[in-house]
This record gives C-alpha cells, structure tokens and sequence, in this order.
C-alpha cells in the first residue's frame, strides 16, 4: 500500500499556459490528498528561449521537456507536467509517462481579427503557424494562401495577430480554452482539413520510471479513454521518427466501442500526402497505431520521409 504523500513538486514551464495546466494537476491532487503540499516549479526551457528560429532547426519539441527532467533527475521535483505533443515520441529509460489526464478539444483553431473562416480568406493572406503538420495540410488544401512562420507563447502569438502581421493564425483549440481565451475561436479546423498532432489537447504527467509511489500517488488523475487514444497517436509518430521536422498527424477517437484512429505524413509543401485510417480494439493501441503505420506505408509514407531525409 503506497503512502499518503506529504509534499509533491511540479516542474513546470513558465509560459501561462503550461502554468495553468500545472496549476490545474495541482489542484486536483489537493483535492485528492487535502494533506499534502503541492508546490510548482517554475522553469525556463531552451524551447521557451529560441524563439527566432523555426523548432524543427533548433532540436525539435524536446526543447521543452529537457529542463523539466534535469529537476526529476536531480529529485527537486517529483512530477512534471506537459502538453503531451510537447512531448518526445521516445523517452530516456529514466522517465515515464504515469498518467495521462482527459483531453479537451483536440482540434486546430483559426484565429483572426477580420475573417470568420479560413476559407473566406483571399489569395495571398498571410496565415501563421509555428508547425510543419499545420503548414502542410494549409499549402494542400489552400495552395493560394501565404503560410509563414509564427514562434512565442501563445499571448506572443496573439500580439503578432493583433498588430497586424498576419490576416489569421493557427493554433490548437485547447490552449485558447484552457486559458478563458476561447472568444478568440472564429471557427475549428475539422479533423478532416487539419489533423491534430499526436497528443493535442491532452495533458500529460511524467516522473522517474524508478518512483513507483509517485506513478501511484497520480494514478487516479489518469483517463483511459484519453490514454489509450494518445498511445496509438504516439505509436504512429514514433513509427514514423515523428517530430517538428516531419510534417506529420495522428487522432484517435472512440467511436461506437472501437478505436477510430487517423493519420497522414507530408511533405512541408502539401504536393504530398499520404492519408490512412484503422479503427480497432483499445486493449493494445499501439499495435493499432502500427497497423496503421502500415497502411501509411502502402500509401506512399516511406517515400515521403525519404524525400525529407
């Protein structure tokens, strides 16, 4: 029988977002343990830091997490707290995922100060995104659009819209709405149209795969239904070598008892598209995530990655 905690520390970045869902798995261990002091742990990450230069340059999402679990390693924090597509597809042996919280809307949203949908833009309005799955799929659908880079926490973003320098951003649904921000939504980017990232909307919990009484202390803050869609996610991605260099989506979603899961890879410019779909048993969702790796594979995945290459 694990312990009651007295005191947990969550390693956090410093952004409003990532502090809103750190304050967030914090309140929900007070209240599952009234007794125990939970404290966060503020930190700049290298991603936090570069922000002049696209992240698929500079080293990819693990910018974010490495920070995070130097406070693990070193034991001044128990927990950390992601966004779970902030989150490396594969993990040092150290670490693990030990829980994984319920997701909110997983999908893009458009954002823009003039236009109510990305379709009523005109030729040449400037769109932008920080991410090549986003950009792909954009230059695919909307080849007469500007697509152009756009880095900062999401206020940063915001700022960079609102003095004009884009006619619309794009940006995931959940972190508008987790942060009171959800008036900003002019429309969302169906499934179809834009393919979430593996992971979007979900938040995740990691800690040292040697603290079996912290993985127990957070086990009820754990989603199945969640867990098992993101694990096929990431089974894709990871089958894939998903990060910020391969333009690449994955969303899962429970429909009528089975495992829907989507995914595609493209090239940055959207010439190329490789789109499959596998819906199955949650028992094993990375084995559904490999079936479906499969059938990417059979529509052209591999030689997508190797142009990339």
């Amino acid at each position: 029988m694990t312990s009651t905690p007295e005191r947990i520390v969550i390693a956090t970045r410093e952004s409003r977002l990532a502090l809103w869902q750190a304050e967030h798995v914090r309140d929900l261990l007070q209240k599952l343990y009234p007794a125990c002091t939970v404290e966060l742990m503020g930190m700049t990450t290298r991603g936090d830091q570069i922000l002049d230069r696209p992240l698929a340059k500079v080293g990819g999402k693990g910018l974010f997490v490495k920070e995070l679990e130097t406070a693990l390693l070193d034991r001044s924090a128990d927990i950390a707290v992601h966004s779970m597509k902030d989150v490396p597809m594969v993990l040092e042996p150290e670490f693990a995922l030990v829980a994984i919280g319920p997701r909110e809307v997983p999908l893009d949203a458009f954002v823009s100060n003039k236009y109510e949908r990305i379709e009523d833009l005109p030729p040449g309005a400037v769109v932008g995104t920080s991410s090549l799955r986003r950009e792909a799929q954009l230059r695919a659908m909307y080849p007469y659009l500007a697509v152009a880079s756009l880095r900062g926490n999401l206020d940063t973003r915001l700022r960079k819209l609102d003095e004009g320098q884009y006619d619309a951003i794009i940006l995931a649904a959940a972190g508008l709405t987790r942060l009171g921000l959800k008036e900003r939504i002019r429309s969302t980017l169906s499934a179809e149209s834009s393919l979430p990232a593996a992971g979007q909307g979900a938040l995740g919990i990691e800690a040292l795969a040697d603290r079996p009484d912290v993985a127990a202390w957070v086990a009820p803050l754990n989603d199945a239904a969640t867990a098992a869609c993101v694990r096929a996610e990431r089974a894709v991605s990871r089958a894939l070598a998903g990060s910020c260099e391969v333009p690449l989506g994955a969303y899962g979603e429970f429909n009528n008892g089975s495992l829907r899961l989507r995914g595609l890879v493209a090239t940055p410019d959207g010439t190329r598209i490789a789109r499959a779909e596998h819906s199955g048993s949650a028992d094993d969702p990375e084995a559904l995530g490999l079936q479906l790796v499969d059938d990417l594979r059979t529509q052209g995945a591999n030689e997508i990655l190797a142009a990339l290459g």
